[in-house]
């Protein structure tokens, strides 16, 4: 191993002298290459947007011979576009990309290469190592190592888009309406659809599933085949863990060449504490997020193995497809009629029992996970030392910081609250002839999907009036901050509350847990609601004009549903116009984008006038 160690390193260092030797050979020239790189950069970038949108038109369509000799034509030309480019960046910049190029990143670019074997040698009738002829000649190979080097060039290129300072907001916006827009052009393909499906409705179901709303026009079950299914799986993952996250986690993985701004831009998207723990804390969110959909596929097939009629393939394809859809609290179904299925209302329940806990811990939020982590961290390290019989030092005062204990006290302050309401409300209505167990796992699980991930096991349409305007609470109030849920958020919802309290009893400042919580978070919170209550009543009045003959409840239920990111409905949504369903998609993105975000990212933070004005007072009573 030391030799190997050794080799490597004397490897290494022979590369990196010979990068230097280049360098000052080429530094007349600096401009030059500089220059170069840039329009070669640019060049890569389209290409590998392009190679992704062949590859997903070769995986969609059936062609005809012709036509796929012209998609290999345009994938052979982009092919020489990405080897020139891993050839430029070792001859011209040898020691940057040495010092840059991680693991992953030196596989890919090796990969590149060893696709031009075809081209320059033709494959051999008796090679030398025939599984490896095989491979390196095959097209499978071919188009498998395409997608990753493009996967990987456009990772590295959003973080250079980062690195130059682009408004983080409006990067999030057009994000996500670059993945609804490529969503509804795959959910159109051939290969997804039993029957094809219209534009709008794609658009809208796309947009569902990136916005993790969960509503939709059409039967998921009968319209879309699993290659469609697969492909709502996709967006519903992506949306779940936000673009710029999945984006960055690729981009830092493959490659520390990020700059110090794209860094601390990732660094507030996900709440970490310090710069050099981003890469560890965006790798812990994908393993919980795994692991977390892991287990509870595990829980979902233990509960419907014995209980749906299917194919061991189709019970894994359910449990998956809902394990998925339920952290990442979007609401989707392949099963026909979902979670009210006949055969899933008349077994144990067990089912609801864990799609509530999947939906409770996608809805928690990232910065309190990423706080769980640091704490188990930290009293692993405490009882460590005292194991030893060492000195306790260093111990923080603080281990769980003021969002997590804000956040986890609201949420679960409103769903023990939420279950007994709906028990007490629904008791003699829609639950009426199951039994008492039955009755409490239904009102666990129907007073936890409102929340934000929209699955029904109970038609609402049927809920006592009352029970409606709850459900309408808990929709706007939603999960917790930087979490899959939709809503204001219980960490907003709670800051309103609290200041609302200190407020009453005349006090100055805003407490809690001995902590003085920020004026700027207050205010941030008053704009959200503000935001929230006139877009909701702006959306309500336009949809209402749209649909004069349809009733107000299930309107006003709708556009709830959509622009808090929910999904249930009162089942009005497959007989929207097409005016209205553009509405409804225009309230998903908003919700799910954030309208104060939207309008940060328009209008740009400005300074305050230097002038210091006098302070006045207004009548509010």
């Amino acid at each position: 191993m030391n030799r190997v160690n050794q080799f490597i390193r004397h490897l290494r260092n022979r590369l990196y002298s010979a990068g230097r030797y280049w360098e000052k050979q080429l530094r007349h020239s600096i401009n030059a290459i500089k220059a170069a790189t840039g329009v070669l950069t640019v060049i890569t970038f389209v290409m590998a947007v392009a190679c992704v949108l062949f590859l997903i038109t070769y995986a969609g369509y059936d062609h005809e011979p012709a036509r796929m000799k012209t998609i290999f034509r345009f994938l052979h030309i982009i092919q020489c576009v990405f080897a020139l480019n891993v050839i430029f960046n070792f001859v011209f910049n040898t020691r940057k990309t040495l010092q840059d190029t991680r693991i992953i990143k030196w596989i890919v670019d090796i990969g590149i290469l060893s696709t031009l074997l075809p081209l320059v040698y033709p494959q051999p009738e008796e090679p030398w190592i025939r599984w490896l002829a095989t491979l390196l000649y095959s097209n499978k190979y071919f188009l498998i190592v395409m997608f990753c080097y493009a996967v990987v060039d456009i990772s590295y290129g959003i973080m250079h888009i980062m690195g130059k300072r682009t408004n983080p907001s409006l990067m999030l916006s057009c994000s996500f309406l670059f993945f609804i827009f490529l969503g509804s052009y795959l959910l159109m393909m051939p290969k997804c659809t039993y029957d094809g499906i219209s534009y709008i409705d794609s658009l809208f179901v796309a947009t569902s599933a990136v916005c993790i709303t969960g509503l939709t026009t059409i039967d998921v079950a009968s319209t879309f085949t699993p290659l469609g299914i697969f492909v709502l799986g996709l967006m519903i993952q992506i949306g779940a863990l936000g673009v710029m996250t999945f984006t960055s986690f690729f981009a830092l993985f493959f490659s520390g060449a990020t700059s110090i701004y794209s860094q601390l831009m990732v660094k507030d998207m996900i709440y970490t504490e310090s710069v050099n723990a981003l890469l560890p804390t965006l790798l812990y969110i994908f393993m919980f997020t795994i692991v977390v959909e892991g287990l509870g596929a595990l829980g979902i097939w233990w509960s419907i193995h014995d209980v749906l009629d299917m194919p061991l393939r189709e019970q894994v394809e359910f449990s998956v497809f809902h394990a998925v859809s339920a952290f990442s609290n979007a609401g989707f179904s392949n099963l026909p009629g979902g979670m009210s299925n006949p055969a899933l209302m008349n077994s144990d329940q067990s089912i609801y029992l864990v799609i509530s806990v999947i939906v409770f811990a996608g809805s928690i939020g990232f910065p309190i996970l990423v706080n769980f982590r640091d704490a188990f961290f930290e009293h692993v390290r405490l009882a460590w030392r005292r194991l030893r019989h060492r000195p306790v030092t260093g111990r923080k005062v603080h281990i769980y910081n003021l969002n997590t204990k804000i956040a986890l006290r609201a949420t679960l302050i409103i769903f023990a609250a939420s279950v007994v309401l709906f028990f007490l409300f629904e008791r003699n209505n829609t639950l009426a002839g199951f039994s008492l167990y039955d009755q409490i796992a239904q009102s666990i699980f129907n007073s936890t999907t409102p929340r934000s991930s929209g699955f029904v096991s109970v038609n609402p349409a049927n809920f006592l009036n009352v029970t409606l305007v709850f459900v309408l609470f808990l929709m706007w109030v939603g999960g917790a901050s930087q979490s899959t849920a939709g809503g204001i958020k219980v960490n907003t919802f709670a800051a309103i509350l609290i200041n609302l309290k200190a407020i009453i009893l005349g006090h100055k400042r805003v407490t809690a847990f001995n902590r003085t919580i920020a004026t700027t978070s207050i205010r941030r919170a008053n704009a959200v609601v503000t935001l929230s209550i006139l877009s909701y009543s702006l959306f309500s009045m336009a949809i209402m004009l749209l649909e004069p003959e349809m009733t107000a409840k299930s309107l006003l239920f709708e556009v709830s549903s959509a622009i808090f990111t929910v999904g249930s409905s009162l089942g009005i949504t497959p007989m929207l116009s097409t005016a209205s369903k553009a509405l409804l998609i225009c309230a998903m993105f908003l919700g799910r984008v954030g309208i104060i975000s939207l309008l940060i990212g328009v209008t740009g933070n400005r300074q305050d006038r230097p002038v210091q004005y006098p302070t006045d007072n207004i009548i509010i009573n």
